[in-house]
């Protein structure tokens, strides 16, 4: 059994979560809960690779070890269902740059990328940094869920229109999107021909009781040719700090121009401790998922009843993954910035700020729950003791 409930001190680590806290928040005196990664240490099957790796004294140039790339291939296989092969498989030194790569490798400058609002913000930054335009299409809210708007899809597309980029778990939702809904979106985009880039970096995080995940290219023929794939160990394992992702694209002329881009750019290579702690999780890391995405669902329901019973004004979306929730603040009255001022210094809580994440945003706030339970409970007391003096 692993210990959730120990806290950890990550402060003088140059935690980005604590460093930024004053330019972001207005104060040091703040609980840090907005940057995605977890507050659980690492699993020690990592560290332990890794010290055994620090062992030897020359951390030299090095390739990929022999087991990198099969670890990888047999977890996607045995925990998703995808019959992947092993030329379909590359590493990437991070989701967001590969992000970036996808963007400026398969698009043109003036090329329109659809995205779908709110969504993980770092979206709207390749796009609009690589001189591309953003086409948004928004998320409706059904039910406490997020649900896509397939009826406004079919509007935005133009002959400049050449990829979407899709947050497969969605992020800040928690959304596991069905493999119909999947399909559908699926239909639309081949209808039109575009590339479809699915981050997939919660993949591993379906909390307990729902649906399993459905890659994107798996939904039909089309879909496996016209899609590139990004997954990652770093988010479900927490060690992002040693930055290791991966692409999964089964076509081989969009895998051969995606390949050949990070090639040019000298960044298709990771350094020793990618490999080793990515091998490692991949090889020796389920029963710590189960136990953390355990522990996770209980975090999440503990916040879910703390508002229902104290706060009823602040409504959560309840994650079907990730350790995410989307909070709906609306009805406390407050306009955004104030709202996220509110929280910040009245109830010195750091949470992102729902706007960030695009269209949809507004009132909102994204709360990270992957913490140990009394970090929690001591930011539930703040922010009620916050909101009784409204």
């Amino acid at each position: 059994m692993y210990n959730f409930d120990e806290i950890t001190n990550r402060r003088n680590t140059g935690a980005v979560k604590y460093e930024r806290c004053k330019a972001l928040f207005g104060s040091d005196d703040v609980l840090p809960l907005w940057v995605a990664d977890m507050d659980f240490k690492t699993p020690d099957f990592i560290l332990d690779a890794i010290k055994e790796r620090l062992e030897h004294p020359i951390l030299g140039y090095t390739i990929p070890p022999a087991g990198f790339f099969p670890a990888m291939q047999k977890w996607i296989i045995e925990h998703h269902d995808w019959p992947v092969k092993r030329e379909w498989l590359g590493f990437l030194p991070g989701i967001v740059p590969g992000l970036s790569f996808a963007v400026q490798s398969l698009t043109a400058a003036g090329d329109e990328i659809i995205v779908q609002p709110p969504v993980y913000y770092p979206f709207f930054n390749v796009i609009r940094n690589n001189h591309r335009t953003i086409v948004d299409n928004p998320l409706k809210e059904e039910n406490g869920r997020f649900v896509m708007d397939y009826e406004n899809l079919e509007k935005c597309f133009s002959e400049k229109t050449k990829m979407m980029i899709l947050c497969n778990p969605h992020n800040p939702g928690g959304r596991v999107w069905t493999a119909a809904e999947l399909k559908k979106l699926a239909d639309i985009c081949e209808k039109h021909n575009i590339t479809v880039v699915s981050d997939e970096i919660h993949a591993d995080m379906v909390l307990p009781g729902n649906t399993a995940h459905t890659p994107f290219a798996t939904v039909s023929e089309w879909a496996e040719n016209h899609t590139v794939t990004f997954m990652a160990p770093t988010k479900v394992f927490n060690m992002p700090g040693i930055i290791s992702s991966g692409y999964i694209i089964p076509n081989p002329e969009l895998r051969h121009q995606f390949a050949e881009f990070l090639e040019a750019s000298e960044m298709n290579a990771g350094n020793i401790f990618a490999y080793i702690g990515a091998t490692a999780a991949y090889n020796y890391g389920e029963q710590w998922r189960i136990e953390m995405l355990d522990y996770v669902k209980g975090n999440v329901q503990y916040i879910a009843d703390f508002l229902k019973n104290e706060i009823p004004s602040i409504v959560p979306m309840i994650p079907e993954a990730s350790f995410l929730v989307w909070l709906d603040c609306k009805n406390l009255g407050m306009e955004t910035d104030d709202l996220h001022r509110f929280f910040s210094l009245q109830a010195r809580l750091g949470l992102n700020k729902g706007t960030i994440f695009g269209t949809g945003g507004e009132y909102h706030l994204r709360l990270n729950v992957a913490t140990p339970r009394s970090i929690l409970e001591q930011a539930m007391k703040q922010l009620k003791e916050a909101v009784d003096k409204l």
